[in-house]
């Protein structure tokens, strides 16, 4: 493929990633990421399929990123998410690892237990620990 520069001359373009070469593939580490617990994913995954089961939900997506684990909640496919709960580990000493966004990106409840944050979704049910 040739690209053309101002003065019309043929310039070599090249589609190679060139990324940082791997010495050894067993020697270098995984990259960390963050993620739900089996617990945590339970939790959330209790209120998902009650809220589905009254047509209030329809889909969700899950990110696991390094510094914090995505669940979006979306109404319908190809929109922007009704709720986003997000577990930010590094926040855990201060005002709590655990959140709840809204559509419009404002911080419903945060805290240092899942399960108290959660009511904010479904608040006539009751904590069980």
């Amino acid at each position: 493929m040739q690209g053309r520069t101002p003065n019309d001359k043929a310039v070599p373009l090249s589609l190679v990633h060139a990324g940082e070469p791997v010495a050894n593939a067993a020697s270098s580490k995984p990259p960390v990421i963050t993620a739900f617990d089996r617990k945590e994913l339970a939790q959330i995954l209790a209120i998902y399929g009650r809220k589905v089961g009254q047509g209030e939900w329809r889909d969700y997506a899950m990110d696991f990123l390094r510094d914090r684990a995505v669940f979006s909640v979306y109404a319908r496919v190809s929109e922007r998410p009704l709720f986003i709960i997000e577990k930010t580990p590094k926040l855990r000493n201060r005002q709590g690892q655990y959140s709840v966004t809204n559509q419009q990106g404002r911080i419903l409840k945060r805290g240092h237990e899942l399960g108290l944050v959660l009511r904010v979704l479904d608040p006539q049910l009751a904590v069980v620990g």
